[in-house]
């Protein structure tokens, strides 16, 4: 699947100092334009830009699979091995996962590996893997 185009995505963080290290050093995102109140970060491809302010208020509502997860949340999908080394670096650096890495879909259409964590300031983040991006928008 050839990219068509880059997401841009701004949302709120509590500390930019804390953002940088999370995404910059854990996630591995090259970092880029930013003042006092807010950074830029190259997030797998594409731009977030990181504020200063209240983070976005989540609630369990969405019923995917056997989970119930954060919406809303942010994510991306990666190719299935460099989601492999991205939940290793996840686990070295200790974090927390809200759904730790696990197969959903196994045997279908659309299957898929899948991980929930939180950025310092409790944003949900997933991150899916697919061994063929042709599965991504494939029917149950």
């Amino acid at each position: 699947m050839a990219q068509r185009s880059i997401f841009h995505l701004a949302y709120h963080v509590k500390d930019l100092d804390e953002s940088r290290k999370f995404y910059g050093e854990i996630l591995g995102c090259k970092e880029g334009r930013s003042t006092d109140t807010w950074v830029d970060f190259e997030f797998f491809g594409h731009q977030i830009s990181l504020h200063l302010g209240k983070p976005f208020e989540t609630t369990r509502t969405g019923v995917v699979g056997e989970h119930m997860v954060l919406m809303p949340h942010l994510g991306i999908i990666l190719p299935l091995d460099d989601w492999l080394s991205l939940a290793k670096r996840l686990e070295s650096h200790g974090t927390k996962f809200d759904i730790p890495p696990v197969i959903r879909f196994e045997g279908q259409p659309g299957e898929q590996r899948t991980m929930f964590f939180f950025d310092p300031s409790g944003n949900p983040i997933e991150v899916k893997g697919f061994k063929d991006f042709d599965g991504i928008f494939a029917h149950q």
